[in-house]
């Protein structure tokens, strides 16, 4: 069977075609250049494509999806490129399965299968037989070595690696007719909020914003706007928020010059979550808040209230020029899928920035205050906190270390943002204690900057 081989700059997923398709040599380029492009395989006679790959070497990523006759993906492959430059992982698959031939598109009964690899040898399988509404059955895959990677195929060889899903032995390749794309018709085909450039993936292609993009970690977002006052934001349930002046609580020791940022509620022994080099001192701990007024039915009025959107420890009064989600060394941000997140991990909806160098100690007084709820321990060394996200401070007699635990919003992980000066040096350490807020289309402080 014959299968025809097409090139675009991006994949529309919601009209499931090819956006902006360009020639071979185009496409070549974009290879080399490491920017994205995709791969569209086709057969005569059948609307939906067979497989689109998917390509952007510059995020070490290449994704394969597979289409039934529905025009339904029913295979997701997710491969990364690592310190091997000659082969890719299989990171990530996933399979869907549909009873019926009108079954909607990832419908949450589709039953489905995902597989989870790693490059040290650790992995997950997934089976959801009921789908997102069923439970599901978690095991350790067994998986061998020629199957957790694959040879990095050179430009124009790639092999269908659908074919034998769709039962074709020995497909043939040919590239179809090249037609001139008219850039304006293209763009114009487009309007509305679907048009534009994505900033947040920092493409340049002026792709709508249903095409696929290269995927990328979590971006931190206005974190700076979030303590300024006048700032206009809403967190999707109120739809408009103002910023107030941040709310200092108090100040925090860290006399070793490492700052632990960590779930005290879930200490695996081995330490902290995560630490940021610090100079050793003492910073101000602070809170981010937002006023907003909604109608309350209890009071049968208008209530104006003001939540906290953020705490930090604000080591620097210098602006931050740039954030970065602080990391363990075996993090490996090319591992995360689309907005994935390294963090400290909490089971008690509760976090902490304390002095590294007096972990444990400082962790012993929190579980000796809250949790088993001492009375007799020494003001000096554990104090409680009101009316604030922060909760509790301890202090550690022999280092002057101290530990500030403070309130999220739930449990799970959550990411560390780290801001630093156009120098480089650490000027703030901020965790967001819920979602990150939306600025307003004229979200900038009244007051000016």
């Amino acid at each position: 069977m014959v299968v025809e081989v097409g090139y675009a700059r991006a994949w529309d997923v919601r009209a499931h075609a090819p956006w902006w398709p360009i020639p071979v040599a185009e496409a070549r380029e974009r290879d080399a250049a490491g920017l994205p492009y995709v791969v569209v395989y086709r057969t005569a006679g059948r609307e939906a494509p067979l497989e689109v790959r998917l390509v952007s070497w510059r995020d070490h990523y290449v994704g394969l999806w597979v289409y039934d006759a529905q025009g339904r993906r029913i295979y997701e492959l997710d491969m990364r490129l690592l310190d091997d430059p000659e082969r890719l992982l299989r990171r990530r698959t996933v399979g869907w399965s549909y009873a019926a031939t009108e079954t909607a598109e990832f419908d949450d009964r589709c039953p489905r299968v995902t597989v989870e690899l790693f490059p040290d040898g650790r992995g997950r399988r997934t089976e959801e037989p009921g789908g997102r509404s069923g439970g599901a059955h978690v095991t350790v895959p067994r998986v061998r070595e020629d199957e957790r990677w694959m040879d990095r195929p050179v430009f124009g060889e790639w092999p269908l690696l659908s074919a034998e899903v769709h039962g074709l032995t020995e497909p043939s390749f040919v590239e179809p007719y090249e037609q001139p794309v008219d850039e304006t018709s293209q763009r114009a085909a487009y309007d509305g909020d679907d048009n534009g450039v994505d900033s947040a993936h920092g493409d340049d292609d002026g792709a709508p914003a249903t095409c696929w993009r290269p995927p990328r970690p979590a971006q931190p977002g206005p974190l700076t706007k979030l303590f300024r006052p006048g700032v206009r934001v809403t967190d999707g349930h109120h739809p408009e928020m103002t910023v107030v002046e941040p709310r200092r609580i108090g100040t925090l020791r860290v006399p070793s010059g490492l700052l632990a940022v960590s779930g005290p509620d879930s200490d695996d022994g081995d330490g902290p979550h995560l630490t940021v080099p610090v100079p050793p001192g003492e910073y101000a701990l602070e809170e981010a808040q937002a006023r907003h007024t909604y109608h309350c039915e209890w009071r049968q009025g208008q209530v104006t209230r003001t939540d906290t959107t953020a705490v930090r420890v604000l080591v620097d009064d210098a602006p931050a020029a740039t954030w970065e989600m602080a990391r363990r060394p075996d993090h490996d941000p090319r591992l995360l899928p689309d907005g994935g997140i390294f963090g400290f991990v909490t089971d008690g909806a509760t976090g902490c920035f304390a002095d590294a160098g007096a972990w444990e100690p400082l962790i012993a007084l929190y579980e000796k205050g809250l949790i088993e709820g001492d009375p007799d321990l020494d003001p000096d060394a554990y104090e409680e906190i009101s009316d604030s996200m922060y909760l509790l401070r301890t202090r550690d007699g022999s280092s002057g270390g101290e530990l500030a635990a403070f309130a999220t919003t739930g449990d799970g992980t959550y990411p560390v943002w780290v801001g630093r000066s156009r120098a480089g040096a650490v000027v703030g350490v901020v965790v967001l204690v819920e979602g990150m807020p939306e600025l307003l289309s004229d979200g900038e402080a009244a007051t000016g900057p």
